[in-house]
């Protein structure tokens, strides 16, 4: 029959599942094709909202300024392969996982490897939030009365994404590549046929919102100059979100089967051209069709119901007008694609940030947890750490994509920058030590790659950070700092901690003598057990020590210790105010200030029981006793078990067949082992 233990990890293996063996590491490593839906989902989704956050900027004036989308597409393109080209560098380079954080701190200092995590771990969990609300954004399109339990849908979809991660990598990656695959052929079949119909039929692709007029926001009717360009740069900003996720194949190389380096630049090759061309499709459908989305479903002149109904996101209207409207199947399938696909999303993060967790962990800059693996050879704690924060996130901006996304991408171009730059004195150094001219040529064509990819996302963060900054920005530009701050706070606390632990002259003296004190309330079993532990370590002094708080039950305990003639002398602390801790405590200080090198050794009596309700009950003196002689130093705490008959059979140990190693010769039957209590 199962035992207790066993019925109180089944909610765990309902979820994770059976543990997988340490030696079994390297069968978790991704082929290429399961490693682009883990590791590319993240920036291959961004297809859903990248042109959609485009026109709602530019909508913000009319639709005057849409003639700018398509120039503003082709520079996220083009930034797009920069990036992608710059990243082949980094994991050629370091292929460890790091990423723009070992980049940086290898290359820039700590101070700068720090600004990357920090950046890092805020878009990660960002990620989680942008992707799970937009994807729900989708389902709501598809099935409008679902938006009053749009936080609800978001929170527990967050939670199904971390139980999916929590089950393994190789597990999640099989989950999760299905619905990517069919999202991006869905979206390529999509603007092939949108793109047929516009140039070579008589039935082109029309918009439900085509006809619609939009009402310029305040401000937006009439602009020129400065004015003109901060907005272009505005909404190129925003389409940057198409870039988000590049960077988690460079800290996921540790995850592709060897070559683990060449694998994952081809991966990243890979997803920059499914991504691109993807993006350049469904912008040019959504312009060709006639596509409005703005901010405020009200400034649409023409959407008669937008104080109660959802606008449709910009792919269901382009679906709904390729496949022949919203009850099409084409329509359906887009959707359910694409929303899927959106959740999923969140799976770059959910690889992405527990292995940075880990490598910080390992550098002392995180909780060491935060390094240990879990039952299925991932980063359980960093992934219930992720899925935390982002539900938080969710609650907290009630699942609003619009006012998400205007936090995201600052971390993503932070780390992008100071990586690239990074890149760039890494070739400096090879440069100067390398002989080989062949070799030298491709460090510096590697160099000008990383330089062009260094000043683009530079000035794209500045962009960023300038026209975001009142929007949202701020609170990612505040968070980042703390992170900062806290992380350096950690790492101090450990190496603060490893200088007090390093060993020297003093820890390998002998103490000049050791005093064992068996602590007593009454003369019973336990407190038997416990004296006959300490004889039995021949302590150079042994005393047995009781606090008197009842003077009745005081002369009650020293008659029953002379009555069993226990060969060691009893010694009493008065209380007068009833008090058990201190005094023990105070008695105990006495002989380490008498004879400080001396060892002290307290052994504690303890009833062990099977019931929680029988802790409430008993143990409470012992658990307050050692929570303050463990601050004493020169003293060690012993606890003396004593099992009581509720504790028998709760112990893994106790489940066995047959009789233990010795039960025979003892002359004990089957039926006696198992009546008998074992440790």
């Amino acid at each position: 029959m199962p035992s207790l233990s066993d019925l109180g990890q089944l909610p765990k293996r309902l979820v994770v599942g059976r543990p997988v063996r340490s030696d079994r590491l390297g069968e978790s490593l991704l082929p290429k094709r399961l490693a682009l839906p883990i590791f590319a989902s993240d920036p291959l989704s961004s297809v859903a909202y990248a042109t959609q956050e485009i026109l709602i900027v530019l909508t913000l004036a009319g639709t005057a300024f849409l003639f700018l989308a398509p120039w503003l597409a082709i520079a996220v393109v083009l930034l797009l392969a920069t990036v992608v080209l710059s990243y082949r560098q980094v994991v050629r380079a370091y292929p460890s996982g790091g990423g723009d954080y070992e980049v940086a701190m290898k290359n820039h200092g700590q101070f700068a490897g720090l600004t990357v995590a920090s950046a890092l771990l805020v878009d990660y969990v960002l990620t989680v939030a942008v992707s799970v609300a937009a994807g729900t954004d989708n389902i709501i399109s598809a099935f409008p009365t679902l938006d009053e339990h749009r936080v609800l849908i978001a929170v527990g979809l967050v939670t199904v994404l971390a139980a999916a991660n929590l089950r393994g990598v190789r597990e999640s990656g099989r989950t999760f590549a299905v619905p990517t695959y069919l999202f991006i052929s869905g979206i390529l079949v999509m603007v092939v046929t949108g793109l047929v119909r516009d140039l070579f039929t008589d039935s082109p692709v029309v918009a439900e919102t085509a006809g619609f007029t939009v009402t310029p926001e305040p401000g937006y009717e009439q602009l020129a100059g400065v004015a003109l360009l901060f907005f272009a740069l505005r909404a190129f900003a925003s389409g940057c979100t198409a870039l988000t996720g590049v960077e988690a194949i460079a800290n996921g190389v540790p995850a592709f089967k060897p070559p683990k380096s060449r694998n994952a630049a081809t991966t990243l090759a890979l997803m920059g051209g499914i991504a691109a061309a993807m993006f350049a499709g469904v912008t040019a459908l959504a312009l060709a069709s006639g596509v409005k989305y703005v901010e405020h479903p009200c400034d649409l002149e023409g959407f008669t119901d937008c104080e109660t109904e959802p606008q449709r996101t910009v792919i269901a209207q382009v679906a709904a007008a390729t496949f022949g409207g919203d009850t099409s199947v084409g329509f359906f399938a887009i959707q359910a694609a694409t929303a899927l696909v959106l959740v999923l999303a969140a799976n770059t993060a959910f690889n992405g940030f527990p292995l940075l967790g880990s490598v910080l962990a390992q550098d002392r800059f995180l909780p060491r947890q935060l390094h240990t693996r879990g039952d299925k050879l991932v980063y359980s704690n960093g992934i219930l750490l992720l899925a935390g924060f982002a539900a938080l996130l969710l609650v907290a901006f009630q699942a609003d994509v619009n006012r998400l996304i205007q936090m995201y991408i600052v971390g993503v171009f932070t780390s992008f920058s100071i990586g690239q730059w990074g890149m760039v004195r890494h070739w400096n150094r090879e440069i100067g030590l390398s002989d080989d001219p062949v070799e030298k040529r491709r460090m510096r064509r590697s160099q000008v790659i990383n330089t062009i990819g260094g000043t683009l996302t530079t000035v794209v963060l500045v962009i960023i950070v300038v026209t975001k900054f009142t929007r949202g920005a701020y609170l990612v530009i505040l968070v980042m700092p703390v992170l900062f701050v806290l992380m350096k706070a950690i790492n101090k606390h450990y190496s603060h901690v490893a200088a007090q632990l390093r060993p020297d002259s003093d820890s390998r003296l002998l103490p000049s003598k050791v005093h064992a004190i068996v602590l007593v309330s009454k003369v019973h079993k336990p407190t038997l057990r416990a004296l006959a532990f300490a004889r039995a370590t021949r302590p150079d002094v042994l005393t047995a020590l009781t606090v008197n708080v009842d003077d009745e039950d005081t002369r009650s305990l020293q008659a029953d210790w002379e009555r069993y003639d226990i060969p060691v002398p009893l010694t009493v602390l008065e209380s007068p105010y009833r008090e058990i801790t201190r005094p023990v405590v105070d008695f105990v200080k006495g002989v380490r200030r008498d004879s400080p090198r001396e060892l002290v050794v307290v052994f504690v009596p303890q009833y062990v029981v099977g019931h929680w309700w029988e802790n409430v009950l008993h143990n409470q003196s012992a658990l307050r006793l050692r929570a303050r002689l463990q601050f004493q130093p020169g003293v060690m705490i012993t606890t003396v078990p004593w099992q009581l008959e509720s504790s028998v059979g709760r112990g893994e140990d106790d489940r066995r067949l047959g009789p233990m190693p010795g039960d025979l010769r003892r002359g004990l039957t089957d039926d006696q082992v198992e009546a008998t209590p074992y440790g």
